[in-house]
């Protein structure tokens, strides 16, 4: 996950209060979400330090702890954690010094916008590294898997370098009877070739190039217990210990076309899917190094469960031979031809774009159109729909080129048709800013939200019926819209407003349909920052309630701590408006702030819910001490209090010491489109 789509972990070294909370607010004014801790000591440092933070940021000096110890502190507890250091106006000196004893930058204070982007800079900086050193850990358990698989594969490989054998597995020793890789380290390959096979395989090596594509020969084999076997080894680009070499795989069984037999369709002769995907992994990490061209085509018959009833498995069997043959002799010989699957044959086809095959797939089509197949004494005619897709530099996902030839095919709906791959189809299931806000105007001009209710359980069994509303957006094909994209794209176009009053009004319609089966049920309804500074909401809201003839403390209003602590003069008007109305406020993602405690003073707020990253990790004494003390100084000033994101059954029994009001997660129930949770199965 990316750093700048969850809560960044912020420290500050600052001794002002108000200051601390004006550098929090660049944050969340920026877009991120925050979880801040304000320094006060040296021993508050090392205590904060045995739980994960991003950035530190310090003010030019602080006489709780110096701004130098604190760096001293995370360097000598080798903590991966950023230091910003803030220093009195341009004094170069004091950047260098600052740098010098262990600040990843230095600016000078005031200067907001640079220390935003700075600090951008160290957390994606952080963010590489942490990526980076969960890669290596990835990368070494790759490597161990992969030596028990060389180990403990039944074929023969080894890796040559220069002729000589640099590594054997143990099926290659016993295959040419050597008893340890020792005896075959000095061992020149051409020694295990056979005399009367050893020109060739001279000529075939002094051919062979490492960028080329796999190749393969057979020859004769000589054990070191003078035993001779007829055998093919197939040769491929590789690297072992970091240095370039070949892999070699022997196998001695072989089929009538000079292919293993593992590899082999039986059916038809061509390449079985398991290894044709193995031959697309390595054209295209050709592909993607060298930047060769190369094309898929993906070539299914049409009507083949009409053909299989109408023929029988024998005759269709003979039909797909017959074609298979056919593929042979329409293409050259470096193209690698694989019956894919029951209905579908593949082409991976060399140096070629997909324009540039598209002559020879038409001849193909129209040959394959004329023909008389012969299906056990029947004559049958058949077509072929065929997608092609191209190997590129930009694709790393061989299934995923795959994927594309054959969607190009299934859309073919006529068959005996050619579609090659527009890359201009999936740019535009990648929706710009300006794309969503007119899918967001399609949705509501259609009708395309829809809204979903996520229960809001008591731990103490008060019975109330409680859920919070959550809304998702189609988009034109009917496909879900994920939040995330939607809800940032209708900020920044404007169009929150809107979106927040078909949530309001549609949760009442819902809400009074479902009281009038006899359930006393309230729902959570989230307003965003912009509905906040929205002067006309109040009065409407008003006349929505009473139109409804619902009442009002039926519908709580949400508000976030980011959005109350940027508009806290509109959040106070607001929850103090809605009080007189008799709606009930609650404040969610709380405890994000610096002070979030200075934020509540100035709001009428009847529910507190927490962020969610306090509910991560009770298991931790110390994450669970944190819950516990910020509900306790919730409770004093009379707020009940919801801990979201319940998703397990450890982190509902810990909550049990918490004396937490209300919960909410999946463990409970995910978003549904229907209010139908039990609450009284969930009291206790």
């Amino acid at each position: 996950m990316s750093i700048d789509k969850k809560t960044i972990r912020l420290l500050i070294l600052e001794d002002s209060q108000n200051e601390a909370e004006r550098l929090v607010s660049l944050f969340r004014n920026s877009g991120r979400s925050t979880r801040v801790h304000r320094l006060t000591s040296a021993e508050d440092l090392q205590e904060v330090l045995q739980q994960t933070w991003d950035l530190l940021i310090a003010a030019p000096s602080s006489e709780n702890l110096p701004p130098n110890e604190a760096v001293s502190i995370i360097r000598r507890l080798a903590k991966d954690i950023p230091v910003i250091q803030l220093v009195d106006g341009p004094d170069f000196d004091a950047i260098t010094e600052a740098m010098m004893l262990g600040a990843s930058s230095a600016l000078p204070q005031g200067e907001d916008e640079l220390l935003v982007l700075q600090a951008n800079r160290d957390l994606a900086s952080l963010e590489d590294r942490r990526g980076k050193r969960a890669a290596e850990m990835a990368l070494r358990e790759a490597e161990k898997r992969c030596q028990l698989l060389l180990d403990s594969s039944v074929d023969a490989i080894a890796y040559v370098h220069d002729g000589m054998h640099i590594y054997a597995n143990r099926s290659y020793l016993a295959l040419f009877a050597y008893e340890d890789a020792d005896e075959l380290a000095g061992v020149p390959m051409i020694d295990l070739v056979s005399g009367k096979d050893q020109t060739a395989f001279k000529d075939f090596m002094k051919n062979y190039r490492e960028e080329d594509e796999a190749s393969d020969l057979g020859f004769h084999g000589t054990a070191a217990d003078g035993k001779t076997f007829s055998a093919r080894m197939s040769f491929s680009p590789a690297a072992f210990d970091g240095e370039p070499c070949i892999q070699v795989v022997i196998r001695r069984e072989t089929s009538a076309h000079g292919s293993p037999v593992a590899n082999e369709d039986l059916v038809t002769g061509l390449f079985n899917r398991h290894h044709f995907i193995e031959l697309m992994d390595k054209a295209l990490d050709r592909s993607v190094q060298s930047g060769k061209a190369a094309s898929l085509a993906f070539m299914r018959v049409d009507g083949q469960s009409a053909l299989l009833a109408s023929t029988g498995i024998a005759g269709m069997d003979l039909l797909l031979a017959d074609l298979a043959k056919m593929l042979r002799e329409h293409f050259p010989e470096q193209v690698q031809l694989a019956r894919f699957s029951d209905d579908a044959f593949t082409a991976l086809i060399p140096d070629q774009s997909p324009e540039q095959t598209e002559a020879a797939l038409r001849a193909l089509l129209k040959k394959v159109e004329t023909h008389l197949f012969d299906a056990d004494g029947r004559t049958v005619q058949i077509t072929l729909s065929i997608g092609v897709a191209s190997l590129d530099e930009q694709t790393t996902r061989s299934q995923e080129i795959i994927d594309r030839a054959h969607r190009c095919a299934d859309e073919l709906k006529e068959g005996n048709a050619l579609k090659l791959f527009d890359p201009a189809d999936e740019l535009k299931a990648a929706a710009s800013r300006g794309d969503m806000a007119a899918m967001i105007q399609h949705a509501m001009d259609n009708d395309q939200f829809r809204l979903l209710f996520q229960p809001i359980v008591s731990l103490h069994g008060d019975g109330d019926e409680q859920y919070e509303v959550l809304v998702r957006m189609l988009s034109p094909q009917g496909e879900e819209v994920p939040p995330n994209e939607f809800i940032a794209a209708a900020n920044a176009e404007g169009l929150s407003e809107k979106i927040d009053r078909w949530v309001v009004l549609n949760s009442i319609k819902k809400l009074t349909e479902h009281r009038s089966n006899g359930h006393n049920t309230s729902l959570f309804v989230h307003l965003s920052g912009a509905s906040l500074q929205d002067q006309t909401l109040l009065p409407w809201l008003n006349l929505a309630l009473k139109a409804a003839r619902l009442p009002a403390d039926a519908l709580i209003i949400q508000l976030n701590e980011t959005d109350a602590v940027q508009y806290l003069k509109q959040a106070k008007a607001l929850t103090q408006g809605l009080a007189e109305l008799h709606c009930k406020v609650s404040l969610s993602q709380f405890g994000c702030a610096a002070n979030p405690f200075n934020t509540l003073k100035h709001l009428s707020v009847d529910f507190v819910k927490v962020d969610g990253s306090y509910s991560q990790d009770l298991g931790n004494p110390e994450n669970l001490e944190a819950l516990k003390v910020l509900l306790a100084s919730l409770h004093a000033q009379a707020k009940l209090t919801i801990v979201p994101l319940v998703e397990t059954a450890s982190t509902m029994a810990a909550l049990w010491q918490t004396g937490v009001n209300y919960i909410q997660g999946y463990f409970l129930q995910g978003p549904s489109p229907k209010m139908n949770y039990e609450f009284s199965s969930g009291d206790e």
